[in-house]
């Protein structure tokens, strides 16, 4: 399943389901097939990502050091997640936020 998201703001955020599922539970939603984002709700959906985000980089610090104090060949490679959670997360940041400059909202599945 793909999730389309939608704004007056920006172009149209294409995302395959797990990933946007994700992204919509972390940012305070059931992750339904249709919704909304007001333009009230959108700076809470912001915060909320961007916390996991720091959660995500922290935990990857922790473990990178972790292998590297455990002498772990190629300890960069300290996750089986090709693409972290922060270069997933930024095109929906992008967009919260030229939703929010622009008052307009965030809809998916309509």
């Amino acid at each position: 399943m793909l999730y389309k998201f939608k704004s007056k703001a920006t172009s149209d955020l294409i995302m395959l389901g797990p990933d946007a599922q994700r992204l919509l539970r972390l940012m305070g939603s059931d992750a339904p097939p249709k919704g909304i984002f007001t333009v009230e709700h959108q700076p809470h959906a912001i915060a909320a990502l961007e916390a996991a985000i720091a959660q995500d980089e922290a935990r990857m610090a922790d473990l990178l050091a972790v292998r590297i104090a455990e002498g772990v060949e190629g300890g960069g490679a300290a996750t089986t997640e090709s693409v972290s959670l922060k270069r997933r997360a930024q095109p929906m940041l992008e967009m919260l936020r030229r939703s929010v400059a622009a008052k307009a909202d965030v809809v998916w599945g309509v």
